[in-house]
């Protein structure tokens, strides 16, 4: 990605939610109900890869890997709505469409912070689609390696003293570890009680014999295109940076642990894989 170019693995991500409803077998892990007409003009080569190749290692394994974060970060936003949470920070927000389509969006103030070249993407797509954006949404444009999170959300009216959900999802991997760092030291000022859900990649070591495969396929291709993987944490690590950085209660869900157990009881090729983890977690209070 350039300076003046949107995120390629934000597309592909929306790519692989869209097609989750169209290739995997129900049940539906998680219904993305808008993806597809943000893939706008794309849509028809990048869907068709997924319906042509849907078994293919490299892309169920993408969308298992994307609809099942995505459930789980979206079933924790929920319930901190419901216990009185009115601030949901999206970190790397990409073509994220919670805001548009979740009949919880209308009570909380929403933040996307994301590169200012991907947002400008997103809100070309949006109104080609003819979505509207909600006025609950604020844009955040933001390069989080050079750039404080905090100043940014405060400029765009963020309250720090009141509890949020902020969700990092498909993003630390590209960082430099010091970026991941400096931005896990701002959300651990944010208010006691805010929760944090932030997916890493495990290190090599640490993975499945099928996550290897797919990390063999991927990172060279994914390093072509200008979003090389570049940061790894072992959950004892992270732990230990996020207990630095001002935080508690830090929990690494698996990937088969992010779902009701009978929704793996499939008919397709989804499969979880141990390639990476979120850190669920809180500020102290």
């Amino acid at each position: 990605m350039t300076p003046q170019s949107p995120s390629s693995t934000a597309l592909t991500a929306a790519a692989a939610r869209a097609a989750h409803l169209i290739v995997d077998n129900p049940p539906s892990i998680f219904a993305d109900t808008l993806a597809e007409a943000l893939l706008g003009a794309q849509a028809e080569e990048l869907l068709g890869y997924h319906r042509t190749y849907g078994d293919h290692l490299v892309l169920s394994a993408a969308r298992a890997q994307t609809v099942c974060r995505s459930r789980y970060t979206e079933e924790c936003v929920s319930r901190a709505i419901h216990s009185g949470t009115r601030q949901y920070v999206i970190l790397g927000a990409g073509l994220d469409t919670f805001a548009h389509r979740s009949e919880l969006a209308g009570q909380v103030r929403v933040f996307e912070v994301d590169h200012p070249a991907t947002q400008q993407d997103k809100r070309e797509r949006l109104a080609a689609a003819g979505v509207p954006v909600p006025g609950n949404v604020t844009y955040v444009p933001l390069d989080f390696e050079r750039e404080s999170l905090a100043g940014g959300l405060g400029a765009h009216g963020f309250d720090p003293s009141r509890p949020s959900v902020v969700a990092w999802l498909g993003v630390s991997m590209y960082l430099t570890a010091d970026s991941v760092a400096e931005t896990l030291g701002a959300i651990g000022g944010f208010a006691p009680g805010t929760q944090l859900l932030m997916d890493y990649m495990l290190p090599g070591g640490l993975r499945d014999a099928t996550a290897r495969r797919y990390a063999d396929a991927v990172a060279s291709f994914a390093a072509e295109h200008g979003e090389p993987w570049r940061t790894f944490f072992t959950p004892e690590d992270l732990t230990a940076l996020l207990s630095g950085c001002g935080f508690k209660s830090v929990r690494h869900v698996r990937q088969h642990e992010m779902l009701d157990p009978a929704l793996w009881d499939r008919q397709d090729a989804l499969a979880p894989l141990d390639l990476s983890r979120i850190a669920h977690a809180r500020t102290r209070g």
